[in-house]
């Protein structure tokens, strides 16, 4: 018998198989290809149904003029023409997986990364035995992971993260032993880890970020000698760190964050892991010193421990750090409040990586020296709040200049806030409060345009609100409650920060109205504005706050009656209102804020009814106390019963007798009322002109009826401002589309009546671009039967030239708040255009008598108008006539500061008056002073101090706003250029204000000169 070697035996069975397969028809082999392609091919079909919800739109390149492996996201192995590779990502399809995934067996990678998917991972993935690749990240996946996949034994990177997986991690995962990466992040994940996952020895990166797993970390995963990327963050693991992970010498990116780890942490890790370069174990239970060999870890760019126990000092050998770029120990207990306790900080300087630094919440304490301005100028956030720090800012903050967030509060910082924190163009976040600064809130805050977060409160602040602040048009949060800022709260500066969300203000001196510009702040939540010394009305723009929560007033000295619409601020849960002067009864509509859990309306005047339903049914939600004549309400309330009517009480049918009687008398009683009026009013109109003013000039007539009730009653919430001879309202009109300005006159004021006719007279005749426009007098007699006279004029909504200048007063300014020099000339332009068409171009030579900054108003496109004619002078002749035309001057009554030195000795009206007090104007608007400023005085004046200054020392007396570069169109103005063009300027305003006419400037001369600044500023 033939015996065969085993060699033997195999080429003798692989001819066999050759022949075998040779005598196969090469056609059936073709079949048996196409069969499995077109399998794959029907797979992909369903799974596109499944994966895009059936959208006809979707992947439109799967369609049958195409092979299916040059199909979007398909990729194909060479050898065999089979699905290898399904890359589809970033789509909103919202559909499911299906179950033909599990024919692509060839399939060894899977990206359905951010397609929307939901439903739940199918068991058919585990027919997948080539499967390398599953990434399925960033979608709405629920479920447990399916047990099926422990067949998937080449499976080298899972990653899951971002879904709604549930469920424990399966402890079959150990038996993976290829894998490399597996991310379980952001899911829904219980339990413990599985120490079963110490068996993957190839793992790199492992994450099981944001679940929630508990128990204590395995000390298996000390065995995993390749991992690179351990992150344990936001879950529930408790314990000690298991010294075993010491052992993970290779890993680099380390997150232990927001736990309930406990031990000793830090020692040990510069020596276990020298290729560290992020380590994160914040909001833990870590105790410890820091550790100075911290400084080893060259390869360190992300460490933050804040929110642990750790304490001791912060190791001044931090400079050696120089891939740093996060550094936070916020909220331990470093330091001791000793004066060396920020040694550290000049050691970072050599970080020049670094971009955010965090110490605050500690004990740190010292002195805050200029070295902070030696920092990485890469840093965008710096926190230090809730130290004991003291001493100034330092002028070297200003060297931050990519700076986003500063935080200083409650430490013990003082003195004034630098200039130099203007040049911290990028800060969104500044918060100040708690510490002992003072002085005002610096002007350059209004370089800080990104600001949204600002807190200034519990400081000493005084002064006003400054102006500039309405630069700020991102602002969200601004606080300055606890200081002692005073004057009223600028109107359009807040009105400005459209985006408004939180306003405290509370426990200040702030005095005047509650701006009526509030009402622009559409997403304004909070208002506190107690403890202040605030008065008149509530304005009715308020009720444009629908996004109210909060509103609390308690503690001023606001009057008149609680305002209905406050029933219309349904997302009102707080309203304070107590301690203020309130009167009248409580508005029935407050019952319809259902959301309001707290109604304060205590210590005021209020009487009446205290209404039925929503919060007044609420006995732990209302606060009535001190108001002496309210009844009725719940009976919990104990207030008396509201006296009833005897109207009420009787039948009907004589109630109905009572009405026809009522009807009856009525009509008689005002037969006799308007036979009586006719005849007063006839008898009224023999004391005026036989023509009404209204009839003379062909303008609308108006009654004292109309303007009442256009200016809400002359409310002091509608007063933008007052004169010596009367008052000025906003108000609306139905004959005019725009608001208009009511100059109610103080008839009891001698002269009064006499100004009324004067500017009448004069406005009535004389027609100019930039001389505020009279829309119609009123000469009537209100509801008292008193004399009342009043005139209509456009309403100019930028306020006057002295808000602007000064910011005193509460009037709008320009909607460019700048105010830069090219600003101020265009002014004096308008200005000066205005006094010449009055001396030279009208009728009469008219002569103003009070040119100041109060009287020059601003429409919305910022461009001057002057009036207040209620002093002017018709001259008959021209400009040039000799004295005999011109009018004397016996009975004038000018502002002091502004009247020319020839009035006060008795000299005659003159136009060169008026050239004399625009003079005075303009430098005023150089210098941001007034001629009655106190440092006027002892032969010094506003006049004497400009011409001394001019040129050298013009840049010393200037307001500061000046001398800020601008941009005009394209065109950069550079300071130079502001410097020569200020000289000009001044010597204007010098020229125009001699003490003798005959040496002052003409106005056309004037006008030539401002055209060649202007010019000059251009080009």
């Amino acid at each position: 018998m033939l015996i065969l070697s085993r060699s033997h035996y195999n080429k003798i069975m692989m001819v066999f198989l050759i022949m075998f397969l040779l005598s196969i028809p090469s056609q059936t082999l073709a079949v048996n290809v196409a069969l499995s392609s077109e399998t794959d091919k029907i797979a992909l079909l369903a799974l596109k149904d499944k994966l895009t919800n059936g959208d006809p739109h979707a992947l439109p390149s799967w369609n049958e003029s195409l092979h299916f492996c040059e199909w979007q996201g398909v990729t194909c192995s060479r050898r065999h023409m089979r699905v290898s590779s399904l890359q589809l990502q970033n789509q909103y399809w919202g559909g499911t997986f299906a179950p033909s995934l599990g024919n692509l067996t060839f399939l060894k990678e899977i990206n359905f990364t951010n397609i929307n998917l939901h439903g739940e991972i199918l068991g058919e993935v585990g027919r997948l035995k080539r499967l390398k690749i599953l990434d399925l990240r960033n979608n709405n996946l629920g479920g447990h992971i399916p047990v099926e996949m422990i067949n998937c034994s080449s499976l080298e990177v899972i990653i899951l993260m971002y879904n709604n997986l549930t469920g424990k991690v399966p402890s079959w995962f150990g038996s993976m032993v290829q894998l490399t990466q597996l991310g379980l992040a952001a899911n829904g994940f219980v339990g413990k880890i599985p120490p079963s996952l110490g068996n993957l020895s190839s793992l790199e990166k492992l994450s099981f970020l944001q679940n929630h797993m508990e128990g204590s970390i395995t000390p298996a995963l000390g065995r995993l000698s390749n991992l690179k990327f351990l992150s344990l963050s936001g879950n529930n693991f408790s314990g000690l760190f298991p010294p075993s992970v010491y052992n993970l010498s290779n890993i680099q990116t380390f997150y232990l964050a927001g736990n309930q780890l406990a031990g000793n942490l830090l020692s040990n890790i510069p020596l276990a892991f020298p290729n560290l370069q992020t380590f994160a174990c914040g909001r833990n239970q870590f105790t410890g010193i820091f550790p100075s060999s911290i400084s080893n870890l060259s390869e360190l760019q992300f460490f933050d421990i804040a929110e642990n126990d750790f304490h001791g000092p912060i190791s001044p050998n931090l400079g050696s750090l120089h891939k740093l770029w996060r550094f936070n120990v916020g909220l331990n207990r470093f330091g001791s409040g000793s004066t060396h306790d920020l040694d550290f900080l000049s050691s970072l300087k050599n970080c020049t990586q670094l971009q955010k630094l965090g110490f605050y919440h500690n004990s740190l304490g010292g002195v805050l020296t200029d070295l902070i301005g030696n920092l990485s100028s890469n840093l965008v956030w710096l926190a230090m709040g809730s130290n004991q720090i003291s001493g100034r800012i330092p002028e070297g903050i200003g060297k931050l200049v990519n700076l986003a967030s500063l935080d200083m509060e409650l430490n013990f910082l003082q003195g004034t806030i630098p200039d130099s924190i203007g040049k911290l163009k990028n800060l969104g976040v500044l918060w100040l409060d708690g510490n002992k600064f003072y002085g005002n809130i610096p002007l350059v805050i209004g370089n800080l345009t990104m600001l949204f977060d600002v807190d200034l409160s519990s400081n000493k602040f005084e002064g006003l609100i400054p102006f500039t602040l309405g630069y700020c048009t991102n602002m969200q949060k601004f606080a300055a409650w606890g200081n002692n800022i005073s004057g009223n709260i600028p109107n359009q500066t807040f009105g400005y920060q459209q985006g408004l969300i939180e306003l405290f203000l509370y426990s200040n001196s702030f005095t005047g109205p509650i701006p009526s510009d509030f009402g622009n702040l559409n997403h304004l939540s909070i208002l506190d504005l107690q403890d202040n010394k605030l008065i008149g009305e509530i304005p009715m723009r308020l009720s444009a706050c629908t996004a109210l929560t909060v509103l609390v007033l308690e503690g001023n000295s606001f009057h008149g009656s609680i305002p209905s619409f406050l029933g219309s601020l349904l997302s009102l849960e707080v309203l304070d209102l107590s301690n203020n002067n309130f009167s009248s009864s409580i508005p029935h509509q407050l019952v319809n804020l259902t959301l309001l859990k707290t109604l304060n309306l205590s210590f005021n005047h209020l009487s009446g009814e205290v209404p039925v339903g929503g919060v007044f049914n609420n006995i732990t939600a209302i606060s009535l106390t001190g108001n002496k004549n309210l009844c009725g309400g719940i009976p919990q309330l104990n207030l008396p019963a509201c006296p009833v009517f005897p109207l009420q009480k009787k039948h009907k049918r004589s109630l109905k007798r009572r009405v026809i009687l009522f009807i009856v008398f009525g009509g008689i009683l005002i037969s006799c009322v308007a036979f009586i009026s006719i005849y007063l009013l006839k008898k009224k109109a023999k004391k005026l002109p036989t023509t009404s003013l209204a009839l003379q000039y062909r303008y609308v007539k108006v009654s004292y009826g109309e303007l009442h009730q256009a200016t809400n009653g002359f409310s002091s919430s509608n007063l933008v401002g007052t004169g010596s001879f009367g008052s000025v309202y906003r108000g609306t009109l139905v004959h005019f589309e725009r608001p208009v300005a009511v100059k109610v006159l103080k008839l009891q004021t001698s002269g009064a009546s006499k100004s009324f006719m004067v500017e009448c007279n004069a406005l009535g005749k004389i027609k100019h671009r930039n001389l505020v426009n009279i829309l119609t007098c009123c000469s009537s007699v209100d509801y008292k039967g008193n004399d009342f006279k009043a005139i209509v004029f456009e309403f100019m909504p930028n306020g006057n030239l002295e808000a602007l200048l000064h910011n005193t007063i509460e009037d709008s300014v320009s909607t460019n708040l700048s105010f830069n020099l090219m600003q101020r000339v265009n002014i004096a332009l308008d200005v000066a255009f205005a006094l010449d068409y009055l001396h030279n171009d009208s009728e009469k030579v008219v002569v103003h008598c009070d040119i100041k900054p109060s009287n020059v108003l601003l429409d919305d496109e910022v461009v001057a108008h002057l009036g207040d004619f209620g002093l002017a002078r018709l001259i008959h002749g021209a400009a040039s006539s000799s004295s005999s035309g011109q009018a004397t001057s016996s009975t004038i009554k000018g502002t002091i500061g502004y009247l020319p030195p020839e009035y006060g000795a008795g000299g005659s009206v003159s136009p060169q008056g008026d050239m004399y007090s625009y003079g005075i104007l303009l430098l005023e608007m150089l210098t941001g002073k007034k001629p009655t400023d106190t440092i006027f005085g002892e032969g010094l004046s506003l006049h004497k101090f400009c011409k001394m200054a001019i040129p050298e020392g013009i840049t010393e007396i200037v307001d500061s706003r000046l001398l800020v570069p601008f941009d005009e169109g394209e065109r950069k103005i550079t300071p130079q250029n502001i410097k020569e063009c200020l000289v000009s300027f001044a010597r204007i305003g010098v020229a125009c204000s001699e003490e003798f006419p005959s040496q002052r400037m003409n106005i056309k001369d004037v006008i030539m000169e401002l055209q060649a600044i202007k010019q000059k500023l251009l080009h």
